[in-house]
């Protein structure tokens, strides 16, 4: 499954098959190339707010996120420590896909 902004649903029971970091980094490609940004170099250790990303790019990622994997890890009645680096943003969906 390669990550689409058609809203197709994640199956977690494909398990090593579609990972969510393989979704979670898809979708920071795509939305770079639709928005004409630079892609950058996609590591764990990449901030957040050095990426190039502008807020709508942020908002697109999330909104295609919640679309494809079913969940927002960002409206959760939860304290949320917002993500510094991209391992730190896979990470908050890794754990709510679960």
């Amino acid at each position: 499954m390669h990550p689409t902004s058609s809203g197709a649903e994640f199956d977690s029971a494909q398990g090593d098959a579609t990972s969510v970091r393989s979704v979670v980094t898809g979708q920071f490609t795509q939305v770079a190339r639709e928005q004409n940004k630079v892609v950058p170099a996609l590591s764990d250790d990449m901030p957040l707010l050095d990426s190039g990303f502008d807020s709508l790019c942020f908002a697109i990622i999330v909104a295609r996120l919640e679309d494809t994997l079913g969940v927002d890890p960002f409206n959760t009645a939860e304290e949320l420590v917002f993500p510094m680096t991209l391992g730190e943003f896979i990470g908050l969906y890794e754990g709510a896909a679960h």
